[in-house]
């Protein structure tokens, strides 16, 4: 596909290399000469200088001949105008990010009347991942399918669990028949277990399981994590106004530290139900008066990864709290995750996954579509759900017969109200929800899963 990027900051960057590796053509449009020129040095893309609100450059860039535009500079304006633009100039499907909560809360006027195909609000998004790894204390990370029935939750197995040295065939008998282990990072190494797979200490493992099971069944393997209802907040952004408005409609206690004395005043106006201090999260004196050693969970959400982890690696020092850490800058991914932060958000990689899922369902017009897509494992491992039409090839194939690709692994079927767990007698059939996971890149239909 042709596909054009309005803004080569982080997130036009990362959808750039990965949707080039994807083997798409890319062309990037942006008014800064350096990011160009970085993005050049790395990627196989094209670049032209100019802005996406601009006719002559978005037909320079080829807008008559593209399949999809996508806007993703920092300013809503443009992202919007570019797509306006470019629907009347090239007729192309477009996706715009769209950060500011008034204009989001008219999204759905602002698409119809601009024609976008998808508006992303990477801050709502990622506002509503930590959510969910707010009422899973226990998880690091927590990805939903067919519209939040079926979750799949990692957790790291603790030294003296009784899952350390169990096989995955024991694991079903012994511990859970209605969850499945989908993927085991061990070390350096990701893994899609069979069977006869054994289970070690320190192993991070994601797997499907029902949410009424989860706390008893954690509790079993040693993972205990009382209930949060206190949480505090460093960095009063967008994620954090997103993030403050679903936890207070969930009961949950919420204090917020900013230190732009304007930005608090605006979120005390916005967000009456939380408490607003103003104040440097930094400060370890501030920290420790407002309650650091009580509070159920910290998310660190300021503007500065190197503070954020620091923060996290603080708050596991003087307590028990669950913590949260957006970082931006993912190049050192294998240090990071060396380190003790929690659970990891990454705007950017979040939109990145959105807009993936997008374009694969674009190219597969039948059989099914990605309806949901999350790269795992530092994305070396791709969560795939598909929901069946009729013209899909694998309906109707016992899956014990099914011809699949190998490193592939059918975690669960949602038909119908109800979760299955996969047995080798059950297949497809129209309208299910299927869950995958695969170290393969670029499925597009739930076909792809089936041997040439």
């Amino acid at each position: 596909m042709n596909i054009i990027i309005v803004g080569c900051g982080k997130v036009g960057y990362t959808l750039a290399s990965q949707l080039g590796e994807e083997n798409h053509t890319i062309t990037v449009i942006d008014k800064s000469q350096s990011k160009l020129t970085e993005a050049i040095s790395s990627l196989d893309i094209q670049a032209i200088l100019g802005s996406g609100t601009s006719y002559q450059t978005l037909m320079e860039a080829g807008v008559e001949e593209a399949d999809l535009l996508i806007a993703v500079t920092d300013q809503d304006e443009i992202n919007l105008l570019s797509c306006l633009i470019a629907r009347k100039a090239g007729g192309c499907q477009t996706i715009a990010r769209v950060r500011d909560p008034e204009y989001y809360q008219e999204i759905s006027f602002i698409k119809e009347e601009l024609g976008l195909s998808l508006a992303i609000n990477p801050e709502n998004t990622a506002a509503s991942e930590i959510t969910r790894l707010i009422h899973y204390p226990s998880a690091l990370e927590v990805d939903t399918f067919a519209k939040g029935h079926i979750n799949m939750v990692s957790v790291r197995i603790p030294e003296d669990s009784v899952l350390n040295g169990m096989t995955l065939i024991d694991y079903q008998h012994k511990l859970s028949r209605r969850s499945l282990v989908c993927i085991v990072q061990r070390g350096d190494e990701v893994i899609i277990p069979s069977g006869m797979f054994r289970l070690a200490a320190g192993d991070m493992i994601s797997l499907i399981i029902p949410i009424e099971e989860s706390y008893q069944f954690f509790k079993k393997i040693g993972i205990h994590a009382p209930s949060i209802r206190h949480v505090l907040l460093a960095g009063g952004g967008t994620i954090s106004y997103y993030l403050t408005n679903q936890l207070t409609q969930a009961g949950v206690s919420v204090k917020i530290i900013e230190i732009d004395e304007e930005r608090c005043s605006e979120l005390a106006e916005m967000l009456p139900k939380a408490t607003i201090i103003c104040g440097d999260a930094s400060d370890k004196g501030l920290l420790e008066e407002e309650g650091i050693a009580d509070c159920d969970a910290l998310v660190a959400l300021t503007g500065i990864d190197e503070e954020n982890i620091l923060l996290s690696l603080y708050t596991h020092h003087v307590s028990s709290a669950k913590t949260i850490t957006k970082i931006n800058k993912i190049e050192f991914a294998e240090v990071i995750e060396e380190m003790n932060l929690g659970s990891i958000i990454s705007p950017k990689n979040i939109t990145a996954e959105y807009i993936l899922r997008y374009v694969r369902s674009m190219q597969n017009s039948y059989g099914s579509n990605v309806e949901t897509l999350y790269r795992l494992m530092g994305g070396r491992v791709e969560a795939l759900e598909f929901i069946i039409d009729s013209n899909a090839k694998a309906i109707g194939i016992p899956l014990k017969d099914m011809k699949r690709i190998d490193n592939l692994l059918i975690c669960s079927i949602y038909r119908n109200g109800k979760t299955i767990t996969p047995s080798g007698d059950d297949m497809f059939e129209v309208g299910d929800d299927v869950v995958v996971v695969t170290t393969h890149k670029g499925l597009n239909g739930i076909d792809d899963i089936l041997k040439p």
